[in-house]
């Protein structure tokens, strides 16, 4: 895999990485609610890592190939984006004062954030549809490498990105409740959109 190929897919993937969605909001929701934002960063980071040691093994391209495992799959995320776009709307993220936060259990926090990750319709289609594109075999690297080096360039930058969204989250809109109210909605808002529109594409194709 050469340098240009690899910083054409982190130019792509970055941009999917800033498209704020399911796990966008929860990291919100984590530096509102939360004391640290790091249990829902990991857990996010886990779901997107049971994708690429699924991808590093092969299957990816074996689910590429089967029309009716990738529709299951993508319904199943897009359902599960639904619901939780409707719980966002429901219960918006509540600013409470310091000495008032209560934090969840860490591990409690890092399974919803594997869940959420781990059943996101964008990292489905980043696996199985985005990954393929840039493995070149016959280059001296074996698929296994490349998909391997793809995916942790994909983690870091979630990593990095969703740390700071849970930081930001707790420094500037912690000062501003309504402000805080309206991000979330509008993250429960997006997540319906998007996960409404892959479930139509789907049972439509």
């Amino acid at each position: 895999m050469d340098a240009t190929t690899l910083a054409a897919f982190l130019a792509v993937d970055l941009l999917l990485v800033f498209t704020p969605g399911a796990d966008w909001a929860y990291a919100i929701s984590a530096g509102l609610r939360e004391r640290s934002v790091l249990p829902a960063v990991a857990g996010l980071i886990a779901g997107h890592a049971a994708y690429a040691l699924v991808a590093v093994a092969g299957l990816a391209v074996i689910v590429a190939g089967s029309p009716e495992a990738l529709t299951a799959l993508t319904v199943a995320g897009a359902g599960y984006l639904l619901w939780l776009g409707w719980n966002v709307l429901r219960q918006p993220a509540v600013v409470a004062a310091p000495e008032e936060t209560v934090a969840s259990s860490p591990l409690r926090v890092m399974l919803k954030g594997a869940g959420i990750s781990g059943l996101n319709p964008k990292a489905l289609l980043l696996y199985f549809s985005l990954f393929p594109q840039f493995l070149t075999p016959g280059t001296g690297w074996p698929v296994a490498a490349q998909t391997g080096l793809l995916s942790t360039c994909h983690l870091v930058a979630c990593a990095v990105v969703y740390v700071g969204v849970g930081v930001l989250a707790r420094t500037v809109l912690r000062a501003r409740p309504a402000a805080a109210r309206a991000v979330t909605r509008v993250s429960g808002v997006m997540m319906i959109g998007i996960g409404g529109l892959l479930l139509a594409e789907r049972l439509t194709a």
